[in-house]
């Protein structure tokens, strides 16, 4: 019987066929106690399972292909040091000890602990490195259990083999990479999960937080992934599965055409310059934005290189090192690091805060550095080293104060003072911006343009703490809406300060990514979008073929109206024929 599901879309693309469903060893696992005489046995299972999963994770990574995509290697590598976190490396152990657990009783419930340490972080970025912890716990109770992942055998035909899984490890998924595999599903997981990343960078179909696909469908059974949708449809009828197959084509078509544009220059019809700038969170990923012809790193997110941590955070050196690669990859090109974005709702294991009210409202970002300053100072000696070896510029998040910007260029003058105290180089004209993501940044600028040198609006964060949605609630998600008109006034307000100030703006949220929005943005004065890059070369075709005074006309006309559905019909209804 025909039905269709709806998820989240991670990759774009339309992928159809068979579907292979993966069974989920943690959700079925066997509790009993084990005899005295057998504890230390046990004990030993479960850590000769730990060592068998290490083993293969170090195998993976020295195997890897030269086409995998370069966050393979970092994401073995973090799920390795989850495996050494106390958390699941020891007090299962100290479960079997005391209290006889057997070895798979004790690593759930060290999971349901680590769970529920997640469950209070409000980012949706590192709330989904939950996601990492559950998959290194699937891959040792799968040995625990001896149900090993069962891999599709190769097919005939022009379809696809498609997975669908509770969830699926980055690991797994480097193994699928050997087989025909042309897309997935799963139930649970998010825009940021791992899984999400590694499937932007295989350029699958993939759609996640199904919630119960791998139960409704059956083994072998058709399916159709659209990734642009976010919708999976199950044994679809033969008129559906034909016109798919027409759009899959269609798609194929206008990827090859898009692909052609990587290396031609970003101008409007009237011959306006336009930079598009590649958003990052590992030194690897430059390797896609240079595939698509990004102009520089408009956002590298530091906070990869303090996650999972446990216990100490990385030093001054291997800062200096992540950044200066991105730097060395570039090329010439400009690269804007962005501080540490971490604090209450994104703890890595040091003393943060956990038990605040609120997390998204309390100590995080430049609030969380200017409390920690030995830490922030090694991160600023780290960038302003990497600035000597090209165009590098340094971004401040969730600024919402003045003194918070004077605060943190008296500590970049103390990093300054330390490095020539040690004779080390940096650019001593390094440009120095803050993100515009908090209301009141936005209503502050006339002050802000003063100390600063750029602004990025970071259009995520913009967008919840205007609306007061946290987007990644379901209750309330249906409310986060980027066409909200105070929303909009304030991304226009932010860009006028800007062309007043005479300082560059960009716009770094999910805003810049979206190709509908780009000629109303474009209309609002923007000149520099920073997005994923795969979806560079998407938003590059539409400034192609933007006019800007018509942008300006429909801008000004989406400014005065009041309602969203009517701005997303001025919208459609101003969009050039394709």
């Amino acid at each position: 019987m025909a039905f269709t599901l709806q998820g989240i879309p991670v990759s774009r693309g339309i992928a159809i066929g068979r579907a292979h469903v993966l069974a989920s060893a943690a959700l079925e696992v066997v509790h009993y106690r084990v005899a005295v005489e057998q504890v230390a046995a046990e004990i030993l299972r479960l850590d000769d399972a730990v060592a068998q999963v290490v083993n293969e994770l170090y195998s993976l990574a020295s195997d890897l292909p030269p086409d995998s995509p370069p966050e393979f290697s970092a994401l073995l590598e973090l799920h390795r040091l989850i495996l050494q976190d106390p958390l699941l490396s020891e007090e299962p152990k100290r479960l079997i000890a005391e209290r006889r657990y057997n070895a798979e009783w004790a690593l759930t419930t060290q999971l349901q602990a680590a769970v529920a340490q997640f469950e209070e972080i409000e980012d949706s970025y590192l709330a989904a490195r939950q996601a990492d912890v559950e998959q290194v716990v699937e891959r040792v109770l799968k040995l625990l259990t001896g149900s090993a992942t069962a891999f599709p055998e190769p097919s005939l035909g022009n379809d696809d083999m498609l997975i669908i899984a509770h969830d699926i490890a980055p690991a797994d998924m480097l193994q699928f990479k050997k087989r025909p595999f042309g897309g997935f599903a799963t139930d649970l997981g998010s825009a940021t999960s791992h899984t999400a990343i590694v499937a932007r960078s295989l350029d699958i179909p993939a759609i996640v937080g199904l919630s119960s696909a791998s139960r409704l469908i059956r083994q072998d059974e058709w399916v159709i992934i659209d990734g642009d949708a976010g919708v999976l449809i199950v044994d679809p009828s033969p008129i559906v599965l034909e016109e798919y197959r027409l759009k899959r084509r269609d798609a194929e078509l206008q990827r090859e055409k898009l692909r052609r544009l990587a290396n031609m220059p970003t101008r409007t019809l009237d011959e306006v310059p336009i930079e598009l700038l590649a958003n990052i969170e590992l030194p690897a990923d430059c390797a896609m934005a240079n595939d698509v012809g990004a102009m520089g790193i408009g956002l590298y997110r530091t906070e990869f290189l303090f996650m999972n941590r446990h216990g100490d955070l990385p030093d001054e050196q291997e800062q200096f090192e992540a950044y200066r690669a991105v730097v060395d990859a570039m090329t010439g090109r400009p690269v804007t690091i962005r501080t540490l974005d971490i604090g209450a709702d994104k703890p890595f294991d040091a003393e943060v805060p956990s038990n605040a009210a609120n997390p998204a409202l309390g100590l995080r970002a430049i609030r969380y550095c200017l409390a920690e300053p030995q830490m922030f100072l090694t991160q600023l000696r780290a960038i302003l080293r990497a600035s000597a070896f090209g165009p590098t510029r340094l971004l401040i998040p969730m600024i919402a104060h003045l003194h918070e910007i004077d605060q943190t260029l008296g500590l970049i003058a103390q990093a300054r003072t330390q490095l020539d105290a040690r004779g080390l180089a940096y650019d001593r004209e390094l440009l120095i911006g803050g993100m515009i993501e908090i209301p009141a940044a936005a209503l502050s600028l006339a002050s802000f343009v003063k100390r600063l040198d750029f602004l990025s609006i970071g259009t995520n964060d913009l967008i919840q703490y205007t609306l007061a949605i946290d987007r990644t609630d379901n209750t309330v998600a249906h409310l986060y809406d980027p066409l909200h008109p105070a929303v909009l006034q304030l991304v226009a307000q932010t860009i006028r300060a800007g062309e007043r100030a005479g300082i560059p703006v960009s716009v770094c949220g999910e805003m810049a990514g979206d190709p509908a929005l780009a000629r109303l943005l474009l209309g609002m004065g923007l000149r520099e979008f920073s997005m994923h890059p795969a979806q560079i070369l998407s938003v590059k075709q539409e400034i192609l073929r933007a006019d800007l005074s018509r942008c300006r006309t429909i801008t000004k006309k989406v400014l005065a109206t009041g309602e969203p559905v009517k701005i997303r019909a001025l919208l459609e209804a101003s969009a050039p024929p394709q």
